[in-house]
């Protein structure tokens, strides 16, 4: 085994936008007592991707790590709050779910709720899952209120995230990371010294510096500057099972009070995201190119939108996958030059969150070997593949009519993901995975959605009487709906701590 340990002194982070940003606010942040010194390079003549606006609860530790708050970094972004993602007509049309961040019910003598839930629904009662979940109700009723400090049970626990601009909060990391170090270099590269055995040794700019570093982070986006076009680290093409290649992102102005929910609409060939913010609305079309045309597409996106246009529609092509290793020598992929999987649950920048938990992890003591890297990559595999599964059931389990849905019906999917839809059809298990970002109630949100319930229950519950599994259930329903009756709707909460103005809709 190579145990050779490389020391790490200069750390060279390519690209900025949202994940070279992140990285080096991070790192600047975590190894600051190693002394380290981080350089970023980006030009202000090339653009960024900028279009990922929803995110998902962990990016709210993200910067609270950073000693950054909840009302600090929502002021700085124009951001929204969101308690999940609706889905309309992704079962088939006139259907809608949501997926909260949040639990379902209370678990009882360590055994799920939805085995209960499962009981009641197998003697013909029909109220539905989601009225269980608090996060669901506050979401479908435009209510907003923060966490619990101390939830006196599982029926009020929940968790949020933001709606936010991407090139603000880029823009917030860019002014962190300079206040805590970071060198940043505006220029473009113009040439890559390598040295004898591959590695990256040094990069030329367009201003006549040369750049040497230990470590290199390349978060160039698709280009893959260093990782690809340098190292030509190859890339696995998952299009076999996801088959959107194609987004158009474009903003439009408000029309109505913000929702606390990303929503995602189901077409005949992909989806529409609509994602409010307090000033404005982002929207997008992600679409398969194999079943319909760029200009279909676009129309279909521009017949959704009920706002004036603020910007032109920016089209994007991109292949699902990963880099076969995240980390190849002295460089580390990050965000889209690691790889890119379509953003239906909005995992891009929790992605680069979890990118860059483990370089800090990594360098706990300013070196690493060939081990590290060989767990760096193992655990990225893992991320993105549990992720790829999570996003793949969305597709699989539809009942559409159209020819890009019934493929994706009668698609093999891959054999991780066959299991846990066994296992859940089967017994109603959903234990989680290690490394899986979407937790068990997550995966059942996705699963009650698509009306793909389990053939049996725990057995233990057959020892209960109806009666007490009714009455229980009753009350869960009744904390969860006085929870949500109480709690001020979102424009209100927006109101009230961050002077959000209603938008002036005139007829």
């Amino acid at each position: 085994m190579n145990l050779k340990s490389t020391s790490v002194r200069r750390i060279v982070i390519v690209g900025g936008g949202s994940a070279g940003w992140m990285s080096a606010a991070a790192l600047a942040n975590h190894l600051a007592s190693l002394n380290i010194n981080i350089t970023l390079i980006d030009s202000s003549a090339i653009g960024t991707v900028g279009v990922g606006e929803a995110t998902i609860p962990t990016i709210r530790r993200f910067y609270q790590r950073l000693g950054l708050t909840d009302h600090q970094v929502i002021r700085a972004t124009n951001a929204t709050c969101k308690l999940g993602i609706e889905f309309i007509n992704w079962h088939q049309p006139n259907s809608t779910f949501i997926h909260p961040f949040g639990l379902y019910g209370q678990n009882v003598n360590h055994v799920p709720f939805h085995h209960y839930w499962l009981k009641l629904k197998e003697t013909g009662k029909q109220t539905p899952l989601s009225a269980y979940s608090l996060g669901v109700q506050l979401a479908r009723e435009n209510k907003f209120r923060p966490c619990f400090d101390s939830p006196k049970n599982q029926l009020e626990i929940f968790d949020w995230a933001l709606h936010f601009d991407a090139s603000l909060f880029a823009q917030l990391m860019r002014e962190y990371s300079i206040s805590h170090g970071v060198s940043h270099i505006d220029s473009t590269i113009e040439k890559i010294e390598t040295t004898s055995d591959g590695e990256i040794a040094s990069l030329t700019l367009e201003n006549g510096q040369q750049i040497d570093g230990d470590l290199f982070i390349d978060c160039s986006g698709f280009k893959g500057l260093l990782i690809s076009e340098t190292l030509n680290v190859g890339y696995q093409d998952w299009s076999q099972w996801l088959l959107c290649d194609r987004a158009i992102a474009l903003q439009s102005e408000s029309t109505a009070p913000p929702a606390p929910r990303t929503i995602v609409t189901a077409h005949e060939a992909g989806w529409q995201w609509t994602i409010p913010l307090q000033h404005r609305q982002g929207n997008g079309h992600v679409y398969s190119s194999r079943f319909t045309d760029d200009e279909t597409a676009q129309q279909r996106l521009l017949e959704n939108i009920d706002g004036k246009l603020l910007t032109q529609p920016r089209s994007f092509k991109f292949t699902p996958g990963r880099r076969n290793q995240a980390w190849a020598k002295n460089v580390i992929a990050v965000g889209l030059a690691s790889g890119f999987l379509e953003p239906l649950e909005s995992t891009s920048i929790a992605l680069v969150e979890t990118a860059i938990d483990k370089i800090v992890q990594s360098l706990t003591n300013a070196t690493y070997t060939q081990q590290t890297i060989d767990h760096f990559n193992d655990v990225t595999a893992q991320e993105y593949e549990r992720v790829r599964d999570f996003i793949i059931l969305h597709y699989k389990l539809n009942q559409r009519n159209e020819p890009m849905w019934k493929y994706c019906q009668a698609m093999d999917i891959p054999d991780s993901l066959q299991q846990k839809i066994n296992n859940f059809t089967q017994s109603g298990d959903l234990t989680r995975q290690q490394w899986e970002i979407f937790g068990p109630d997550s995966w059942l949100a996705i699963f009650d959605g698509f009306k793909h319930w389990p053939k049996s229950y725990h057995e233990s519950i057959d020892k209960m009487a109806i009666a007490t599994i009714e009455n229980g259930l009753s009350t869960m329903k009744s904390t969860v709906d006085t929870h949500t009756q109480q709690a001020p709707t979102h424009a209100e909460f927006l109101q009230q701590h961050f002077d959000y103005v209603v938008p002036d809709v005139k007829e």
